[in-house]
Formats: structure tokens, sequence, C-alpha cells
């Protein structure tokens, strides 16, 4: 997602009908913990791939591996060229190191793409040969430094013309899913755009063998940026069987919810029907930012996909933020309260299917709260959660306005309380596959619960969550 892309942004129950509409499958074994080290350095990286390790990460999200120019975060989101790394985060060299360093630890490196446009450099190439006679200069310049970081093709010459793009005209309409897809994405004032690239039988084909190149560096996952705004004809020509033969996919489709909402209806449903790709699950964000919100209630929680409010678990990608909610202005009012942010996380580790993400930055936004945090303790905690109950189903035992509380089989229990005062939530034990007389310790605070009888009582503190686990 760019920063010029401004587009779019029910008391306790019978446990009877709770069995009968709660009772969730098992996750993906897909399921794993994603670090999008937003903006990091790919040195850093690879310098902290033990710790990420230790802290329970499957796979680590990095910046764009492409040519770029830049110190602004959204510059990494503007590809000059697709055959070398090179940009103030690192280059082709430091990305293998980084790679190496992960894989050592078994962590999995997702690369994040740019497949939909190049850089808005019209005062610099307004013929749209990319990388450009400058860069070519530069690359001729050095040529055993830039060999080096070569990842395919012949640096020699452009590798995009004017043939390769689309026309010069920005969307005007983000519900008209043709502008989206075959228009500009401007930034108003003026601006040019970005130049939108076609899937003809060039692109493709260097498309393809760049993102061939990467999977030889040791990339297992792509995020594909932009993803709304490119067809799936264009996609799935791209996603060859062969390049996704033992990759994880998942596109950025942005939406205001889930089925029944204008850009979910016109673009997130059809891409998932059109691909077998995943996809952030922005339908649950915003059943999460709604139950979370003043007036809102815990009751939307407990169970969205059953009425197309959260994608299927198999292609989620779960989150309680990305980077561009901080980070651009249109999308600011995403942002949660730090405390709600915090129980939304409980609720993403603890709840069944998905991918989660978690967000880490290095306070591009100026707001100082996501720095180091894939290293917070709770979070942390929460992820030995998430790991530990991996292919365990769920069930909600309990909820209302103000609370959710649910198991995960045998060995987990999560108890959300989202308003000021103590909720105490009392749950019929004689049907449970909950063990009894045996500790479940939360591993947030330590507290302890027990099951002594065939009522208990969970007790829920207000604005804190619970996540016991035997």
């Amino acid at each position: 997602m760019l920063k010029s892309d401004t587009a779019a942004l029910r008391s306790l129950g019978a446990l009877a009908l709770l069995s009968a509409t709660s009772l969730l499958s098992a996750p993906s074994a897909q399921a794993e913990v994603i670090l999008h080290a937003f903006n990091w350095p790919y040195a850093t990286v690879q310098a902290r791939a033990a710790e990420i390790k230790s802290l329970g990460y499957a796979s680590v999200l990095v910046a764009p591996p492409v040519k770029s120019e830049g110190t602004a975060w959204w510059a990494r989101y503007q590809p000059q060229d697709y055959r070398v790394i090179e940009h103030p985060l690192g280059n082709t060299d430091s990305f293998k190191a980084m790679s190496n360093a992960l894989r050592a630890q078994g962590v999995k490196v997702y690369a994040d793409i740019v497949l939909n446009h190049m850089a808005n450099e019209a005062w610099k190439r307004p013929d749209l040969n990319y990388p450009g006679q400058q860069i070519l200069y530069l690359y001729a310049s050095n040529t055993t430094y830039w060999n080096r970081q070569k990842l395919f093709g012949d640096l020699r010459y452009n590798f995009l013309s004017q043939f390769d793009f689309g026309p010069a005209q920005c969307i005007g309409d983000y519900t008209n899913v043709w502008q989206v897809q075959n228009w500009r994405l401007c930034g108003g004032n003026g601006d040019v755009g970005l130049p939108d690239l076609v899937p003809n039988t060039w692109v493709v084909p260097q498309q393809q063998a760049y993102l061939t190149a990467l999977k030889g560096l040791g990339v297992t996952g792509f995020r594909v940026d932009a993803a709304k705004h490119m067809s799936n004809s264009q996609i799935n020509a791209v996603f060859t069987p062969a390049i996704k033969s033992g990759v994880h996919v998942f596109g950025e489709i942005i939406t205001g919810g889930g089925a029944g909402e204008l850009e979910h209806d016109r673009f997130l449903r059809p891409y998932l029907d059109g691909t077998d790709h995943g996809a952030y699950d922005f339908p649950l964000f915003a059943q999460i930012r709604a139950a979370f919100g003043f007036g809102g209630s815990m009751n939307r929680l407990v169970d969205p996909a059953a009425y197309g409010q959260a994608l299927p678990g198999s292609r989620a990608i779960t989150f309680t933020v990305t980077h561009d909610i901080p980070n651009n202005a249109g999308f600011r009012y995403q942002i949660m309260d730090p405390t709600d942010e915090k129980l939304a996380y409980a609720y993403v580790m603890g709840r069944n299917g998905g991918v989660p993400l978690l967000y880490s930055d290095n306070n591009e936004s100026g707001d100082n709260r996501w720095v180091n945090a894939y290293r917070r303790t709770d979070l942390a905690q929460m992820i030995r959660f998430h790991n530990a109950n991996q292919g365990n189903d769920m069930q909600v035992l309990s909820y209302g306005d103000c609370h959710i509380l649910f198991r995960r089989g045998s060995r987990g229990i999560v108890g959300i309380n989202k308003c000021g005062s103590t909720v105490n939530a009392t749950v019929g034990m004689n049907n449970s596959v909950l063990w009894w007389n045996t500790d479940y310790r939360d591993v947030l605070t330590g507290n302890v619960t027990r099951i002594r009888s065939s009522s208990h009582t969970f007790s829920l503190p207000g604005r804190t969550a619970r996540m016991w686990m035997r």
C-alpha cells in the first residue's frame, strides 16, 4: 500500500447454542506468526535473527527487495529496477546475509513485493524507460559491484519501456473496478501518478524472473502490495504453480468491512474467488474496531466468519495494525486505543484460524508506539500461547457486550474484558473438555484458575485479557 493510495479504508448464552454456532475447525497447518519488520534495515533483521526465533516468530516480512531511492519509508514502494536490490535499507549482499541468518534459525523470509507500478519519477524519465539512462550510467561506472547485486537480466539495458505501461490517467473513483485496476495511483495537485504496469508478454516474464530469483535467495513468502490495483488475470499470470510451490502468497486488498460492504464485494471477494492466495483480513479488523469501539459489543467477535465478516482461516492474515494505518493520514482514524490494541492482539493470537501479523517499526509515524513492539513481553507471551495451541479447536463459552471467553481444545482458555468493571462469567463444565483440578495459568499475569465443580466462574478484571494455559 502506498502513501499516495487513500482509497478505502451480542450475556451469557446457552452452551448448546454456542456449541452449534461457535465450535470451529482446526486451523490451517500454515498458521504461524509473521513479524512485520517494517522499514528495518536488512542488517538489523540479520542481527536480531536469533532473538526473533526465541520470541516465537515463524517468519519475518521485510522491506521490498528492489532498487529504489530516497529515505522516506514510502520510497521503498516505488521501484526503479527489479533486477538489483539497492536502497537505504540494504542491497543484495545484505539481503542474502539476512536470509541466511534467518534460515539458520529456522525462520522464514517473506518479501514485500511491488508489481503494480514503478516509481513516480516523471521528472527523471518522461520516456518511461526503467531504470533510465542515469541509473544505467551508474551501473556502468562499477560493473563489479552492480553485477554482484544483480538478481537477473542484463544491466547494460533498460528492462521496461513506454510499451509496458497503461495510460497516464489518474484513478478518480476508487469504487470503480476498471479505474482501480487499470489507471494510476496519484497524489493530487497535478501529480502524474505512479506508472501502472500492464501484464504483457514482456512484463510478466520479467516479474516471474524476479520472484524466481528471490526464491533462490531463500524467500518463502510474498506480500503483494497494492494487489487491489491488479486484476486476477494479471496476478495469476505472474504467480505460476512453479513460483507458488513452497511459497505463501497474500495480497493487500483494503476494505471497510466484510460481506455487503462495497469494496469487499467488488474487490476482496472476487480476489479470493479468483486466486488461491491469502489476504489481509480487513473484514475481521472492521469487526474488531467496532467491537472495541465506544458502544460496541464483543458479540461481534463470537464467530464473525459465519456471517461473512471474517475471512476463512486458511486465507486470512490477521492484524491489529498495518503500516499504512499510522503512516498515512487517510488511515490514522483506524489507530486503536493502546489498551484496546493489546486486547485485540489477545483475540487475534488466541483465536482459531488465520496467520497473525505483528507490526514493529522505527517510529516512522512519530507516535513512538510500535518501536520494538516485536519484543514486548506481553506480545511475546501471546505468541507463545498461539504457538502452543495451533491445531486445537475453538469454542466460545461466554460472551456479552463487554467480554468474550473461549477455549482452545483442552489446553487453553482466553478471556477478554474491554470494559472498566470486572466481569464474572459462570460456565457449566459437565460437558466441557477442559480439565478439572488442574492449574490453568495466565501467560500474561501468572493468574491461576482451577476448575473444581460443574459450574466454574472465570473472573475477568476490567480492561484486561487472560490467556490461561494448562
